[in-house]
């Protein structure tokens, strides 16, 4: 398993700590940027980055976006066919859009979560599996056709 990871200016500290907390996992994690704080800079060239990185290999890769409210880099990652991002607040939900709705990205809000949080939902994240249900698969497919 590969995890592609990247941040805003908002998510800069945020992305940081958790490439670290990753690593101590032996998780492989690639950082996709932002590379150096900028407090102009825009979070859809990151997200986009992390999209067409995990579409590389959907069965191995998965990607973790963050920016201060969770919801523009999710908008800019779900454009892509293929990607399925929520936005994690509880663990039990990041394990729930997981199984249920196969997301391969997750999205976080490091204005509204701190680093043990936020540890919590990757955890969640990174130890789920998707249901291999017919009735989930058959509303994922039903996803991937829109």
């Amino acid at each position: 398993m590969t995890i592609f990871i990247a941040a805003d200016h908002r998510g800069f500290e945020l992305k940081n700590k958790l490439i670290e907390y990753i690593q101590e996992k032996n998780i492989r994690i690639e950082d996709l940027g932002a590379y150096e704080y900028n407090s102009v800079d825009d979070y859809p060239d990151f997200a986009k980055k992390v999209a067409e990185a995990v579409l590389q290999n959907p069965e191995e890769f998965l990607g973790i976006v963050i920016c201060g409210s969770g919801v523009g880099v999710s908008i800019t990652v779900n454009r892509f066919k293929g990607i399925r991002c929520g936005l994690g607040f509880k663990p039990d939900q990041v394990k729930h859009i997981r199984e249920h709705d196969h997301i391969n990205i997750l999205s976080l809000a490091s204005d509204y979560v701190d680093d043990a949080i936020a540890q919590k939902l990757v955890d969640s994240f990174l130890s789920t599996q998707p249901r291999k249900e017919e009735k989930y698969l058959r509303r994922v497919k039903k996803l991937d056709e829109i």
